[in-house]
């Protein structure tokens, strides 16, 4: 071997050598919904961002984004590969952005769910949702996110679907943000009404407890399953088993329930995309209202759409009749 190759074949190694040496961890995006202002999440995250990030031995970014969208687009494009999100912007992630639900939150009570809440201030002359409903032209309502679960789906369908009101057109005023604004702007008399998240309200009391006394609840929705923790469904085999013996495992110690107890939950336990499918059922419905009340649409296109709507809910319920 002449003197050329040995060095080129010395350099070789090292360079190999030293770049295993000085090898980056490897790194995972994790997104976190814009419930609230991305300071406060942040503040409230990142003591289990760090856990996770010595666990597992990966670097652990936060991804944070404006709104829920932006969070699912991060995982469409693979910005994002873990992600805590609502029932809604989990649906989202599963059709859209090769989302797969293997998680879910334990409530800080041990409850496996919560409500959406519909709150005004505790001196407001509102009592019930009926009271809303009749007063509803002269108010002013406060919404979630398109994709949030609590602040727009289930109030959509069972305060103002059930009862044939429009929000976006039958309110003196509407406008869309996250449930920490939506509650603080209700607390301040900015706003009349909010649809929002109980475990948000929950967060107010820990954080702005004096904010939190100033509200009253006037209607609570069904159970709504708490919220599911998606990954990628092409993230490998040894990420999904790190990420997994991490979430499911942690909230043992008075330290890690400590720091759940700031996020109002209690712990993980296993999920799929099966919980998925009440949220599904909603979204159907919430589909076939627009349908059956679109008067432009002729006979013939709206036979068809309810007909397809229609063979998707018989299917959502047979998958519900399968699990049980």
């Amino acid at each position: 071997m002449n003197r050329r190759a040995t060095l080129l074949i010395m350099a070789t190694t090292a360079s190999l050598w030293f770049g295993h040496a000085h090898a980056q961890p490897r790194e995972i995006q994790m997104g976190i919904i814009a419930t609230e202002s991305s300071a406060n999440l942040k503040t409230a995250w990142q003591p289990l961002l760090d856990d996770l990030q010595k666990t597992t031995g990966y670097k652990v970014n936060a991804f944070f984004a404006p709104d829920y969208a932006g969070v699912i687009e991060g995982m469409r494009f693979n910005k994002v590969q873990v992600a805590w999100m609502g029932n809604k912007s989990a649906m989202e992630a599963v059709d859209r952005a090769q989302g797969e639900v293997f998680a879910k939150v334990t409530q800080a009570d041990g409850a496996q769910g919560y409500w959406s809440l519909m709150i005004v201030h505790k001196d407001s002359p509102l009592k019930t949702l009926d009271d809303v409903l009749k007063n509803r032209q002269n108010l002013t309502l406060g919404m979630g996110d398109t994709n949030s679960t609590s602040g727009t789906l289930v109030p959509g369908f069972y305060a103002w679907g059930q009862n044939k009101v429009d929000p976006t057109k039958d309110f003196k005023r509407s406008m869309r943000s996250n449930h920490e604004s939506n509650i603080l702007a209700v607390a301040n008399k900015q706003i009349d009404v909010a649809t929002v998240a109980s475990d948000g309200v929950d967060r107010m009391k820990i954080k702005q407890a004096d904010k939190a006394a100033e509200l009253r609840e006037v209607w609570r929705s069904p159970l709504i399953a708490s919220d599911p923790m998606v990954w990628r469904k092409d993230l490998d085999a040894d990420a999904k088993k790190k990420l997994r013996e991490f979430f499911l495992a942690y909230g043992k110690d008075q330290r890690e329930k400590d720091i759940l107890k700031n996020l109002t939950w209690a712990g993980f336990v296993p999920s799929d995309n099966t919980q998925l499918t009440p949220i599904r059922q909603l979204e159907l419905a919430r589909e076939r209202g627009k349908v059956e009340a679109d008067t432009a649409m002729s006979a013939d296109d709206k036979a068809k759409k309810l007909q397809d709507i229609e063979q998707r809910q018989a299917e959502l319920a047979r998958q519900i009749a399968s699990v049980k």
